[in-house]
């Protein structure tokens, strides 16, 4: 598949880190869809199937925790790839992520070339 249909749903309650890091992904091709909060970026998620979820971990309405243990508790959906982004640095947010099947996490702030060197070895499998 062509990177520029790869499609990346961002879920943040931050419009400026969501607006940052869609814009950077839309100037290299990739269509993104966002979510301001996990209850819409669960729904966005259920109705678009990307190919890939950028999920913040502390949002209002639903956390990124149970968007992502629902994301995984599909049959399809489990394999969509997931990275949490977080201001949470402790070790124990960083074992939770795994022991929920994230597949990647990233602390704030991050360095956004390698997030998106990470998110296109993560489409390119």
């Amino acid at each position: 598949m062509e990177k520029k249909h790869k499609r990346i749903l961002v879920i943040d309650d931050e419009p400026d880190s969501l607006m940052t890091l869609s814009m950077a992904l839309k100037s290299l091709g990739y269509v993104v869809l966002g979510a301001l909060n996990g209850k819409e970026g669960l729904k966005i998620f259920r109705e678009e199937k990307p190919d890939l979820v950028i999920l913040d971990i502390v949002m209002p309405l639903m956390d990124g925790w149970e968007v992502l243990k629902r994301i995984k508790a599909g049959f399809k959906s489990k394999r969509v790839p997931v990275i949490l982004i977080t201001g949470k640095s402790e070790e124990e947010s960083k074992e939770k992520s795994y022991r929920y099947k994230a597949d990647f996490y990233v602390t704030k702030p991050y360095d956004l070339k390698h997030l998106i060197l990470t998110i296109e070895d993560m489409l390119s499998e």
